[in-house]
């Protein structure tokens, strides 16, 4: 019996990553379509916003709601999107590090180069995939 299972498309073995440096290019193939990164940048900054407000209220309330208002739209991402099962449920601390470094490079302009080097292709235009 294999101990390989097919993710997105894609072989991957069942085998526990052990670095985040192993773990970060894993991470983008798991998000390689737009929408799921989408969903999770509303995520990312619904919960961000939730964080100031419990810093600036000190109801600490917002914390849980930054919580499921994160966790929430990016898991709508994966599941109907991505069709995958989040990296949250194996790899929690290193996800929820990743999803942060995920939503600054791409604020900040150098997610492109990082899903390259990750192997996540660019997006079919419209043109392009309507040829399809």
């Amino acid at each position: 019996m294999s101990d390989n299972r097919i993710a997105s498309g894609r072989i991957e073995s069942a085998a526990r990553i052990q670095t985040y440096a192993e773990f970060w290019p894993f991470y983008l193939r798991e998000h390689a379509r737009p929408v799921t990164r989408a969903w999770h940048y509303l995520g990312t900054s619904i919960g961000l916003a939730c964080l100031v407000t419990a810093i600036a209220t000190g109801n600490l309330y917002w914390l849980l709601g930054g919580l499921v208002s994160g966790y929430g739209p990016a898991w709508v991402g994966h599941f109907f999107f991505e069709k995958n099962k989040p990296a949250s449920f194996r790899y929690p601390l290193w996800s929820f590090v990743s999803d942060f470094r995920m939503y600054f490079a791409f604020l900040g302009g150098s997610l492109g180069r990082e899903l390259a080097k990750a192997g996540v292709a660019a997006p079919a235009t419209d043109a392009a995939a309507a040829r399809q």
